[in-house]
């Protein structure tokens, strides 16, 4: 199986399903187009989907259920306690995880809340190779810090690694040191690494993390959103894990963990649903308590049972490897697209998006002033588009001591490419546009606050577009007065 693509001509696998649904997209007019972005003050998040062409906001819950998992919608067994639908989940989740205690959440942030609300408190640290916004978000509003320690691979976008999502173990082992008794409750890992750019963690990077964290006391926690693509990634990338299955790779994984949470609106292949898992029966003990008051019973933890159902068939279906060769090469050819056009873009593509370098394409706008924010607009303005910007307004920050902004460590836009959904000549639309963009790039406009709530400020925030002439460096500023 090879992972080299042609530089132009069609994607090198077909799609291994056929089509029996369709539905109908609209792209408005440029007028309705500029009007709608008026109105949802710049932040598309607040477009009308109906409004959008080509929706790669997220591949979050934004699937093609199978046929399989519609049968399994149908004949779902909405019991309130112990319907058939649960115990299917439930021996699903521990045969592919091999992890015995199973809680089901209404998706991934209910249950970063749960486990961060019973192991973490005040003055925590909790590593990482990358926080996520909901992640960062729930450790955050506990007081406890989320500590980024991302491999030093990962710091130059252009650069091609095969698994710039690892941690940097000398850092983790150096945090722990240092830590009080305690102070660390648990060590996270995500795969694949969202904010770095969809990168895959290596197996052997999993194993030395886990090692680790055995050696200190301190649990060991993966977050599995995106588990089965980060294994194929594992099993194209990494010496000696060539020709292995798929589900082999998983088990390792997890051979290694404490416990997983999972938002399966990604590599569940499901419209919604989580869970979290664990080997300590008296900390699931305690998760399902609190499940009770703010989720529901443990046997149905806020999902329909219609949903646990389509959850159990997506999880298996997600280990074909037909499906994640098609998956991943997919997302590989809009990367090579998008480099032939002349669009810097963090290498390797991701597992599941591409990430536009949104500095290196607009080096004329400021941190300060959103370059990611500011493309993202103009994909929808250019062409009905919806990306995500992941860069200062998701997470940059003022500097608790001086007040001053700190951006984020990258400007991105993220194109997430929603499973079984887009053709290539849809994706290929999108490549155009941003060659139109890249034709027309010292034009584009940055933007500024309107309104900034204070907590995970990109879902709600407003801003309103500044001549890029209007922005004077800080330490201008500062010369000039």
């Amino acid at each position: 199986m090879s992972s080299s693509l042609p530089s132009s001509g069609p994607i090198p696998l077909p799609e291994p399903w056929k089509v029996k649904v369709v539905e109908p997209i609209l792209l408005p007019s440029r007028e309705e187009r500029e009007a709608h972005l008026r109105a949802c003050g710049y932040n598309v998040f607040h477009l009308p989907a109906e409004a959008v062409f080509i929706d790669l906001l997220t591949d979050s819950g934004t699937s093609a259920q199978s046929d399989r998992q519609w049968s399994g919608l149908v004949a779902g067994d909405e019991a309130y306690a112990g319907g058939r639908c649960w115990y299917a989940f439930e021996a699903t989740v521990q045969e592919i995880f091999g992890l015995p205690h199973v809680i089901p959440v209404h998706q991934g942030r209910a249950g970063e809340r749960l486990l961060f609300s019973e192991m973490v408190s005040p003055g925590d640290l909790v590593p990482n190779n990358r926080h996520f916004d909901t992640t960062r978000a729930n450790l955050e509003i506990l007081l406890a810090e989320a500590v980024d320690l991302p491999s030093p691979a990962s710091g130059e976008p252009g650069v091609e690694h095969p698994f710039k999502g690892n941690l940097d173990l000398e850092r983790l082992e150096t945090l722990l040191k240092e830590a009080t008794p305690r102070q660390v409750p648990l060590v996270l890992l995500t795969l694949t690494d969202n904010a770095g750019g969809g990168q895959p963690v290596s197996l052997a990077n999993v194993r030395a993390v886990g090692e680790i964290c055995r050696r200190f006391g301190v649990p060991f926690w993966i977050d599995a959103c995106r588990f089965a693509e980060n294994a194929f990634f594992i099993r194209e990338r990494e010496p000696g894990q060539q020709g292995r299955s798929i589900p082999e790779i998983v088990a390792d994984l997890f051979a290694e963990v404490d416990g997983c949470l999972m938002s399966a609106k990604k590599d569940g292949l499901a419209n919604i649903g989580g869970f979290l898992a664990c080997r300590d029966g008296r900390l699931a003990e305690r998760l399902r308590e609190a499940l009770v008051v703010t989720e529901g019973f443990p046997t149905y933890g806020g999902l329909a049972g219609r949903d646990l159902a389509a959850v159990a068939v997506g999880l298996r279906e997600v280990l074909d490897l037909r499906y994640l060769e098609f998956r991943i090469r997919q997302v590989e050819w809009l990367g090579q697209r998008l480099l032939e056009a002349g669009i810097p873009i963090v290498r390797p593509s991701g597992g599941h998006a591409v990430y536009i370098d949104a500095a290196a394409l607009l080096p004329h706008i400021l941190p300060e002033r959103f370059p990611g924010q500011a493309l993202a607009v103009e994909l929808y303005r250019h062409g009905g588009v919806r990306g995500v910007e992941i860069g200062s307004v998701m997470f940059g920050r003022s500097d608790p001591e001086t007040g001053g902004f700190v951006p984020a460590e990258h400007e991105l836009v993220r194109l997430a490419v929603p499973r079984r959904v887009y053709s290539h000549s849809q994706l290929g639309y999108v490549v155009d546009v941003l060659a139109h963009i890249r034709s027309r790039a010292d034009q584009i406009q940055g933007l500024r606050f309107v309104h900034e709530p204070d907590v995970l400020r990109h879902f709600n925030a407003r801003f309103e577009e500044v001549r890029v002439e209007a922005v004077v460096p800080a330490a201008a500023a500062t010369a000039a007065s």
